[in-house]
């Protein structure tokens, strides 16, 4: 438990220096907010990607989940390489992981999805506020995409 936090305080820490985050925060020079998605909608905005250069062959992405009242995503997975922590920085997110519980994350909580993980539910908490997550991606660079939604 003390690893994982220390190693999710470092990772933000990077962010934050590399100013990564303030946009996210602030809003200089990123998407709109969420305030014009309607009811029910979700947006997903890749927000960086680079090599890691000490490690090679994986890179770093961030997408911004954006959510408008009652906004879900659909069951997904994600790339098999994909190590992923997501913070929710506006609002609550429902979400639950494998066959663990559904459980809502508030404003700079975070939760961890390990490689192979089923991401069945992803969801604003709220009927009436819009929420945003930042998803930050350890992946195997070559894997262009990131979310695969389950068959029908």
């Amino acid at each position: 438990m003390r690893k994982t936090l220390l190693r999710k305080t470092l990772l933000l820490k990077t962010l934050l220096r590399f100013g990564l985050l303030a946009g996210l925060l602030g809003g200089s020079g990123l998407p709109a907010a969420a305030a014009d998605l309607q009811a029910g909608e979700a947006r997903v905005t890749p927000i960086f990607d680079h090599p890691l250069p000490t490690v090679s062959g994986k890179s770093l992405r961030g997408v911004l989940v954006e959510y408008g009242p009652g906004g879900s995503s659909p069951a997904h997975r994600h790339a098999a390489s994909a190590f992923i922590t997501a913070t929710v920085i506006e609002g609550a997110i429902r979400s639950r992981v494998n066959d663990g519980p559904e459980r809502v994350y508030r404003a700079g909580e975070s939760f961890v999805e390990q490689p192979g993980d089923h991401h069945a539910v992803s969801a604003n908490a709220s009927a009436t506020e819009r929420s945003r997550l930042l998803a930050v991606f350890v992946v195997d660079t070559e894997d262009r995409a990131l979310t695969v939604p389950d068959r029908p």
